[in-house]
């Protein structure tokens, strides 16, 4: 079993550009630093390939072992890397990433657009029987059954559309947390507010020219 040196190690994490690194550690050393740094609230990855690693692959939020590590690290990890190249730590670190911000801006956008779409049906359902709320049909919708019919041509032309973003996620860029996050909710949270109101409103416009 290879194990570096301290001065070996700190040699090599210069040139790697690492700020912290670890020399001579033994199995109990490496699972400790996992269980450390998840305590801290920190998502952890571990990649190995020895035997020595499998406790802290196993103990690690995402254990990646090398196809070419021993039988213990490979069943003790949650990805097998079939290539045996560690530096794929980075592309699987920027796709769970990218799998994230996807999700969250694709929900932030479905829950501005549910709100706007009943911000949309309600006021000209209720208005019927209660013309004292009038105020709130601010679309002003032409009847209950032009805005319903409205938002299900909506819905069915919005979720499809949603699909290739999905499927191709939303472009990662190395940015800080807060910025992404805030983009997003502007981008997706605002937008899914603004948009049913102008589509609903203009499919509903057509539908009342047809329906004459």
């Amino acid at each position: 079993m290879f194990i570096l040196n301290v001065v070996a190690a700190q040699v090599i994490a210069k040139e790697a550009n690492v700020n912290q690194v670890i020399a001579e550690a033994k199995p109990t050393d490496k699972l400790l630093k996992v269980e450390e740094e998840q305590a801290k609230g920190h998502i952890i990855g571990m990649v190995g390939d020895g035997t020595n690693d499998a406790p802290a692959l196993a103990k690690s939020d995402i254990g990646l072992a090398m196809n070419s590590g021993t039988a213990a690290a490979k069943e003790a990890a949650n990805m097998v890397d079939l290539d045996s190249d560690p530096s794929k730590i980075l592309r699987v670190v920027k796709l769970g990433k990218q799998l994230l911000i996807t999700r969250g801006a694709i929900t932030t956008f479905s829950i501005a657009n549910d709100v706007a779409k009943y911000f949309a049906i309600l006021p000209a359902i209720i208005i019927t029987n209660n013309p004292h709320l009038q105020l709130l049909n601010i679309m002003q919708l032409h009847n209950p059954q032009t805005a319903i019919l409205s938002t299900l041509i909506f819905n069915a032309i919005i979720i499809p559309a949603l699909i290739p973003l999905s499927l191709k996620g939303v472009k990662f860029k190395p940015e800080p947390p807060q910025k992404t996050f805030l983009k997003n909710m502007f981008i997706y949270g605002v937008g899914g507010l603004i948009l049913p109101f102008i589509a609903i409103k203009a499919i509903d416009i057509l539908l009342s020219v047809f329906m004459r």
